[in-house]
């Protein structure tokens, strides 16, 4: 229903986002392991594979994904009825999911991906890279996660790794648009969002910042809380490290307007 008040926007913390090469690895809960009892398998960070008959590392990795509303329990502000009030939870863990673990079965949740695998639709993606890196990526280009390559298939094997932070913010990113598709997560940004959040399931890009929280905090810097598809060459080196860092935390910001009363 409309309703009288004014516009504004905001960007707000919201979610928490796990990317693990060891199944049942929580790197934002203090790096805590779970023993459900049955093997799911292990991730790599760098593997070598036979693709179109050239050698190319892959990558392959598990998400969590956390409901995290900091600014609503901090109480930055009170009675705001744009501030997302809810708690802590561990919304989605890829694990139990096995359409995050087989490219096969995730055509089920994306058969469109057909469509964009062409040389002149990845060719585009270039754009979506200088694009995210200077300012905001392009939404017009969804089959794109910029500078860390297509967005398709929705799941955790990362096609071409060319390093653990190129490849965990692609994880990321996939998981981000994953969500939107199943309608774990909806459309809070632009104008069709004043009055009350709306169903996205083609992934709106420019509605997400990430920040890398562990193993290192980047928190200063343009580049510490970039946009989706934004290169990860210009942030300080150092900020993964094998073995133990090679578990990523983010923290996921997303952009928010709203009709305040």
């Amino acid at each position: 229903m409309p309703r009288v008040g004014l516009a504004m926007g905001f960007w707000e913390p919201v979610r928490l986002v796990d990317v693990s090469t060891k199944p049942w690895c929580f790197p934002n809960l203090g790096g805590i392991k779970l023993d459900p009892g049955f093997p799911i398998g292990n991730g790599y960070a760098s593997n070598s594979s036979q693709i179109g008959g050239q050698s190319q590392n892959t990558a392959k990795y598990h998400v969590h994904y956390y409901i995290y509303p900091l600014l609503y329990w901090l109480e930055v502000v009170t009675d705001f009825l744009c501030l997302e009030a809810s708690s802590f939870d561990i919304a989605y863990m890829s694990e139990i999911d096995p359409l995050w673990q087989d490219d096969e079965l995730t055509t089920l949740l994306n058969p469109e991906a057909a469509l964009f695998t062409s040389p002149i639709a990845q060719a585009a993606c270039s754009a979506d890279c200088i694009a995210s890196t200077a300012k905001l990526p392009i939404d017009e280009l969804f089959w794109c996660s910029g500078c860390q390559g297509p967005m398709y298939p929705m799941n955790g094997n990362i096609g071409a790794n060319v390093g653990i932070k190129q490849s965990a913010r692609l994880a990321a990113e996939r998981m981000i648009y994953k969500m939107h598709r199943q309608g774990l997560a909806w459309g809070t940004s632009g104008s069709k969002a004043l009055c009350s959040k709306y169903i996205m399931p083609i992934l709106k890009k420019s509605q997400y910042r990430l920040q890398q929280v562990n193993p290192t905090p980047m928190v200063s810097g343009r580049e510490s809380c970039s946009p989706i598809g934004a290169t990860t060459i210009l942030p300080k080196s150092g900020q993964v490290y094998p073995v133990k860092g090679e578990d990523v935390g983010f923290l996921l910001w997303r952009k928010r307007n709203c009709c305040v009363l």
